[in-house]
């Protein structure tokens, strides 16, 4: 993207954000809790969201709180989540994420990206997730789906979460970072999908590269 095109687009940002929302169906937030936001989106990663849920939900109704999934057995653990991708590593994860929250934080998520990001497991998508959906403080959390629909956009041209977090804070007003991640999602999932994106039906087609650049293709 061009230094004026990014310009115009960072003119157009709010709007553009808007029109996504029109068209993104209400996420469904399984857990409000920052506990467990923190654990449900550690199992996320390379999972959908269904099985990710469902898993979720099982851990809670087995061990009910943070204290009984730290005194977890590893194998039982792996059992609930076995589902679930990279299980192995991430029934460990949850379980020592747990201790190290009763041990160090006396049982609280701490509210601060530097804190979370030291817990083996929790990279900066999962801390801003926590900070955003469960303690309402202003995070945006690359996840497959705002990497996707921010490259298309062309707002970003680095495959590089973290960059392009860095470019998606600097362009869209801090006002709208919270629910943004979520919007993103269903955005991602019922318009801007991976494969087959319904470009004749996206409200900000005028807006974006992928569109303008296949425009006339065949794109449903």
């Amino acid at each position: 993207m061009t230094t004026q095109s990014l310009k115009m687009l960072k003119e157009d940002i709010e709007k553009v954000i808007e029109l996504m929302r029109s068209q993104s169906p209400p996420h469904h937030f399984e857990f409000h809790d920052p506990y467990w936001v923190l654990i449900t989106t550690m199992l996320s990663h390379r999972t959908k969201d269904p099985v990710t849920d469902d898993a979720a939900r099982k851990l809670k109704a087995r061990y009910i709180d943070m204290k009984g999934l730290a005194g977890a057995s590893y194998e039982d653990v792996l059992k609930i989540i076995e589902k679930v991708g990279f299980r192995k590593a991430k029934a460990q994860r949850i379980i020592d994420a747990s201790r190290i929250l009763l041990e160090k934080y006396d049982g609280n998520v701490p509210p601060s990206l530097e804190e979370l990001t030291t817990i083996p497991g929790v990279g900066r998508k999962t801390a801003n997730v926590v900070l955003s959906d469960s303690f309402n403080i202003p995070a945006i959390a690359v996840d497959t789906h705002v990497q996707r629909i921010s490259v298309r956009l062309g707002i970003s041209r680095s495959d590089d979460p973290a960059e392009t977090e860095r470019i998606l804070m600097e362009i869209i007003p801090r006002g709208l970072w919270v629910g943004l991640n979520p919007m993103m999602v269903e955005f991602g999932k019922t318009v801007c999908r991976p494969v087959g994106p319904l470009c004749k039906k996206c409200l900000i087609g005028e807006y974006c590269n992928y569109n303008l650049k296949n425009k006339g293709k065949g794109n449903p």
